[in-house]
């Protein structure tokens, strides 16, 4: 793997993909955002977001990820992780929504497999040509990275069961139809189900969420009062819902680090542009060996955050138990993108200090990711457990 501010893929099918994927991104997109004026702290609405996910349908990269019969190229998780990396790279304010990662088939992940017929036609199959929108609640305000001590409780009831609690941290909230809800069984200390909830349903309430520091407008609270959900909307079997919920953080915790790369890869571009043209005493920055040598370091941990997340998901793709791996791109992912992204504050100087800046937001957002989908910490649990078994 080559080092490049714009790599090309060596199978000419992707390369291809990567091409069109650009010229969306920098072109239509870029203006749809642009005559909009949206900005990465801008107060999105359903309606802003659903022509591009029809549009990014329509030029077949809205679930481009699943399989032929779902309207999908049935690419591998490296031909779409190329894909997520280039949507990073962008700088697109609503890039999270031209695959769908903000409501769309990415934001459920890899349930298709557990859904029955009928929460496909019901659920799924809207949700994939860009009708319907949906986000995964698991998180509490005390169970968070310790999500058994999760509160929301299921109670079976007859042909339903009824959801009480309070989830936090629904991305994709404010926009969504229904929400992939984990309970913990009433009655029971370690059991958990999955549950598709309709959010305008009878005691569900969707409240504005807390802002994160990156400024997007896109988390909610769901409140479950009592709510009563039909029997036909558990998904998979009563009792496996933390399994089906952690083995979708496990693939997506691996998914997450190329769009990490993505913006660590701009932070770098754009880096390396100001030093070019920024002069002091004369002359361009990139003369002085202390900003040289800041660059340097920055592309040594975009190459090794680049490898191994690639090697990592040529190893899924090859069918192979990544659980260790999985744990390490995290970490390594995280803690380099955000190096990079603080020295990339440190050469623009006073302009990576300004809101508004392309830098200063992707600090924050860089900063977030080594919290989100499991803290730094967390993964070097999980990297000493996994060690402790190795042989």
């Amino acid at each position: 793997m080559t080092f490049s501010f714009r790599p090309v893929p060596d199978d000419p099918r992707l390369a291809g993909l990567v091409e069109r994927l650009r010229g969306y991104l920098d072109g239509e997109l870029a203006a749809y955002e642009r005559d909009n004026g949206f900005t990465h702290d801008s107060r999105l609405t359903r309606a802003d977001l659903e022509p591009v996910w029809k549009r990014s349908r329509e030029l077949g990269f809205y679930g481009i990820h699943l399989p032929e019969e779902y309207g999908g190229q049935n690419l591998t998780r490296t031909q779409l992780a190329v894909l997520k990396e280039e949507v990073g790279a962008s700088g697109r304010v609503l890039g999270h929504s031209v695959l769908g990662d903000m409501g769309g088939p990415l934001r459920a992940g890899d349930i298709l497999r557990h859904a029955t017929g009928h929460q496909r036609d019901i659920y799924l199959l809207p949700l994939v040509r860009g009708e319907r929108a949906c986000c995964f609640s698991l998180t509490e305000t005390d169970a968070g990275s310790d999500v058994r001590a999760m509160r929301t409780t299921a109670v079976r009831d007859g042909d339903s069961y009824r959801l009480t609690g309070h989830k936090v941290f629904s991305s994709a909230g404010p926009f969504a139809d229904f929400a992939i809800v984990v309970a913990r069984m009433a009655g029971t200390e370690d059991t958990y189900s999955a549950f598709f909830v309709d959010l305008d349903s009878p005691g569900c309430r969707v409240t504005e969420g807390a802002t994160p520091m990156s400024g997007e407008h896109i988390e909610s609270d769901i409140v479950l009062e009592d709510c009563r959900v039909p029997a036909a909307n558990l998904l998979g079997e009563e009792g496996r819902g933390l399994r089906i919920a952690l083995g979708r953080v496990t693939v997506n915790r691996l998914l997450h680090c190329p769009s990490a790369l993505g913006a660590a890869r701009r932070a770098l571009e754009l880096s390396r542009d100001r030093a070019l043209t920024r002069t002091v005493d004369g002359r361009p920055l990139i003369a002085l060996q202390a900003i040289q040598h800041k660059l340097a370091d920055m592309a040594a941990d975009l190459y090794a955050a680049r490898s191994m997340t690639y090697a990592a998901l040529a190893a899924l793709d090859r069918g192979e138990d990544v659980r260790t791996e999985a744990f390490l791109c995290k970490l390594f992912v995280a803690e380099a993108a955000f190096r990079i992204l603080d020295q990339a504050v440190q050469i623009h100087g006073k302009e990576g200090l300004t809101q508004g800046n392309e830098v200063e937001y992707l600090f924050r957002k860089m900063r977030m990711f080594r919290i989100l989908t499991g803290t730094s910490e967390i993964q070097r649990n999980g990297i000493a457990r996994r060690l402790a078994t190795l042989t």
